[in-house]
C-alpha cells in the first residue's frame, strides 16, 4: 500500500497544495465537518467575487453493492465415495471432508469455506508430493492426482467465493454511511492490515515462493473491514467533494460570464490566498491520495478472476475505477481541476 501509484493532476500541485492536513484541520470533528469545511470556502469565495452563496444540494448516494447471489461464482461439486477417501487417509483429509459435508459445514459462513478450501488443498499437494504417494495403489494415486488437479482448478473461484460471499466484505461498502471527517482521511491501520493480509492470502497460493499466512487471522481482518465501512465512506466524500467543487465551479462562472467582473481584492489562481482556501487545498490533497491509494489496493481483489460476475465488474468499474470519468475519484478529480483552472481564468483576467 505504501508504494501505490498517485495521481494528482499537476495543476493541483502548481496550485500549492502541499500543506500538512492535521494541523489546519484542528477543530473539525464528527461526520459533516468535511462539509463545513467545503462550505466555508464557498461562502469566502463568494463574499471574494461579490456574489449569493450557491445553494447547497445532497451529494448522490453511493452505488449499491451486489447482493450475495449476484456476487458467487459457481463451483461444480467434487463426488468422491467416503470408501474412496478413506484410501486417501494417509493424507490426512477424511475429517476435514466430513466436517465440510457435516450439517454444520454446509451453513459455514464464506470465511471458513475459504479456510477450508485452503486446507483441503494444502493436504493434498503435500500428500502427492510426499512419501505416502508412494505407498498408495495405482488407483488411489490416481484418484489424489485427481483430487489435487481439481482443487488447484478451483481454488480462484474458491478464494473469490470466500471474500466475496462474505458479508464482512459487503458490508465495508455499506450504503449505511457517512462522509469521512478531515482527519480521517487516510484509510485506518487496521483497514490497511485487513487488505495487505487478504491481498496475501490470495495470492500466496498461486506463487511458490511466497509463504501462505495463517487463514486462522482471515475473520479478525474480515471483521476489521466491517466494523469500519471505510470504502464507503471514501466514495461519499469524494461525492460530496464533486458536487461542492461543481457549486463552486458555478460560481466562478457567474463571475466569468459578467464582463469586466473583477473579485475584491488580490485575487490568485491558486489556493493559498485565504485560510479558507488553504485549509480546502490540504483538504483535497489528502483525500486524493487517500483514494488513490486505498483504490489501488482493492483493485487487485477485485480482478482476482479473469471472468468475474457481471455486477461485481459494473461496480468495480462504476465506483473503484481511477481511470473511467463517470467513476467518483476521476470526477472529483475533474471537478478539482476545472475550479482551479476557473480561478485561473479569474485571476488573468482582473
Amino acid at each position: 500500500m505504501a508504494n501505490a501509484t498517485r495521481s494528482i493532476p499537476d495543476i493541483l500541485r502548481r496550485g500549492g497544495v502541499g500543506i500538512v492536513l492535521a494541523v489546519s484541520l484542528v477543530g473539525c470533528g464528527g461526520n459533516d465537518a468535511s462539509d463545513r469545511l467545503l462550505r466555508d470556502y464557498q461562502r469566502a469565495l463568494a463574499e471574494r467575487l461579490e456574489l449569493a452563496p450557491p445553494k447547497h444540494a445532497k451529494p448522490r448516494n453511493i452505488g449499491a453493492f451486489p447482493e450475495l447471489r449476484e456476487r458467487r461464482v459457481s463451483i461444480p461439486e467434487t463426488r468422491e465415495g467416503m470408501l474412496d477417501i478413506h484410501a486417501l487417509r494417509e493424507c490426512h483429509i477424511t475429517t476435514l471432508v466430513a466436517e465440510r459435508n457435516s450439517t454444520l459445514g454446509r451453513v459455514a459462513p464464506a470465511s471458513q469455506r475459504w479456510q477450508y478450501e485452503l486446507e483441503l488443498w494444502r493436504r493434498l499437494e503435500s500428500c502427492l508430493s510426499g512419501k505416502v504417494a508412494e505407498r498408495l495403489a495405482a488407483n488411489d494415486l490416481a484418484r489424489l492426482e485427481r483430487l489435487t488437479v481439481t482443487k488447484r482448478e478451483q481454488l480462484p473461484r474458491a478464494i473469490w467465493n470466500g471474500l466475496f460471499g462474505s458479508e464482512e466484505w459487503a458490508q465495508s461498502f455499506s450504503r449505511v454511511s457517512s462522509a469521512l471527517a478531515p482527519e480521517a482521511l487516510a484509510p485506518p491501520g487496521e483497514q490497511l492490515a485487513a487488505l495487505d493480509y487478504l491481498h496475501e492470502l490470495s495470492r500466496a497460493p498461486f506463487e511458490a515462493d511466497r509463504p501462505l499466512p495463517s487463514p486462522d487471522r482471515l475473520e479478525d481482518h474480515l471483521q476489521a473491514l466491517n466494523d469500519r465501512p471505510y470504502t464507503a465512506e471514501l466514495l461519499r466524500t469524494l461525492l460530496l467533494a464533486e458536487q461542492r467543487l461543481t457549486e463552486a465551479n458555478a460560481l466562478l462562472d457567474r463571475a466569468l460570464s459578467t464582463p469586466g467582473h473583477c473579485p475584491t481584492g488580490d485575487f490568485t489562481a491558486d489556493l493559498q490566498q485565504t485560510p479558507e482556501a488553504r485549509r480546502l487545498a490540504a483538504w483535497l490533497e489528502a483525500l486524493d491520495d487517500a483514494a488513490a491509494a486505498w483504490l489501488t489496493g482493492l483493485e487487485p481483489l477485485f480482478a482476482s478472476l479473469k471472468a468475474p460476475p457481471d455486477d461485481v465488474e459494473a461496480y468495480r468499474q462504476a465506483w473503484l475505477s481511477r481511470q473511467r470519468n463517470a467513476a467518483p475519484l476521476p470526477r472529483f478529480r475533474q471537478a478539482m481541476q476545472g475550479h482551479l483552472e476557473r480561478r485561473h481564468r479569474l485571476a488573468s483576467r482582473c
